[in-house]
């Protein structure tokens, strides 16, 4: 009999225990799920609360049109610094000329010159992006028809403002503005603006504190410069042999004042937008989209918003070649470059709402004297 009462009151303890036992781990588990309830409307509550990207960025155009989503590829490198000079890249790379690539370029001026792009200013176009905002960016050309536009204040306006080759300001203020964020060139098309624009007043390269220069890598040459211009030295060999980079580009070294354009995103520029007929000619190997059109390229590759001022239009030749002329000069067209085709892409792009282009009659402006 007292066999059977212990036995009794050792299953009714382990009733009792297991109550116990599963009562709190069922406390447990809802906690536990009102905490992974809480953490996963937490993450939900912050992706809300994380910056909606541009809502008017031409990145959202672009992707929304039958014909320019197959174009634009947002992903091709804009840039090249060091990580870029890697085995793979030399065995693709060296086999193209330049600008699309190193064929025939000594392997160590180009990876001596890239292993100084090694800050985070040199791969990507602007180092920070205000939350919650669009990044609006002029890119001014020097066509004539900025001559008397008046249209200074509202490029200045801009966060960014490119400039290019014979980028005159003074004097010529309300028309084109003062600021310069970005002076995009190669060293070809920089040396023989200030030859050819020297009477006209373009005395100097852009230079100042904020100011960043671009370089277009379209012979050895420019790979030289960049590296004497990071380092502080003198250009040793060369074409430019002697030259002190900071007549250019001011006394600062530091790498942060410049960017490479990468080859890949040339070649991706000239094949996907301007394939000109010229490829098929004995100047082919001149042809390269224009110094002016790769800076517009560039800004809508990196910018929300793209404003372009001072480019060719169907109307060019009511203007001169450039606003800076105190004689009407007709423009002329080179081999090197298609500007018509430059011109319909631009038109294209404008009138598909992906950029403005400042076409001054349809605007409604004042013509100007030139």
């Amino acid at each position: 009999m007292r066999l059977y009462w212990f036995k009794l009151l050792g299953v009714l303890t382990a009733l009792v225990l297991a109550v116990v036992f599963y009562g709190q781990y069922y406390v447990w588990l809802v906690a536990r799920n009102r905490s992974s309830t809480a953490k996963l409307r937490n993450i939900i509550l912050m992706k809300e609360d994380e910056p909606l990207a541009c809502p008017s960025s031409l990145q959202l155009r672009a992707k929304e049109d039958s014909l320019y989503k197959t174009l634009f590829n947002f992903d091709i490198p804009l840039l090249m610094w060091d990580s870029h000079m890697t085995e793979s890249n030399w065995r693709v790379l060296s086999k193209r000329p330049v600008p699309y690539g190193w064929k025939d370029l000594p392997r160590e001026d180009v990876s001596s010159t890239l292993k100084l792009l090694n800050d985070s200013a040199n791969q990507m176009m602007f180092e920070f992006k205000p939350p919650q905002s669009c990044v609006r960016c002029a890119v001014v050309g020097n066509g004539g028809i900025l001559n008397g536009s008046r249209k200074g204040k509202e490029i200045d306006e801009h966060d960014y403002v490119f400039r290019q080759n014979g980028a005159i300001t003074k004097g010529f203020e309300e028309d084109v503005g003062t600021k310069t964020s970005f002076y995009g060139f190669t060293v070809n098309t920089m040396k023989n603006s200030l030859i050819a624009y020297e009477a006209d007043g373009f005395l100097s390269t852009p230079k100042g504190e904020a100011i960043q220069y671009i370089f277009i890598p379209s012979d050895l040459r420019d790979y030289v410069m960049l590296r004497s211009a990071i380092m502080g030295v003198p250009v040793p060999t060369g074409t430019d042999k002697g030259d002190m980079p900071s007549l250019y580009f001011g006394p600062e070294t530091s790498p942060k004042k410049f960017k490479l354009l990468h080859p890949e995103f040339l070649l991706y520029t000239r094949d996907r937008f301007l394939p000109s007929e010229i490829l098929n000619t004995e100047y082919a190997r001149l042809y390269m989209p224009s110094t002016g059109g790769l800076m517009l390229l560039s800004a809508l590759h990196s910018c929300d918003q793209v404003s372009a001022y001072g480019f060719i239009t169907r109307s060019y030749n009511l203007y001169s070649d450039h606003y800076y002329e105190k004689k009407k000069q007709t423009l002329e067209f080179y081999a090197n470059h298609d500007l018509l085709m430059e011109m319909k892409l631009w038109e294209m792009l404008h009138k598909k709402g992906i950029m403005k282009l400042y076409q001054r009659g349809q605007d409604n402006d004042k013509e100007g004297k030139t």
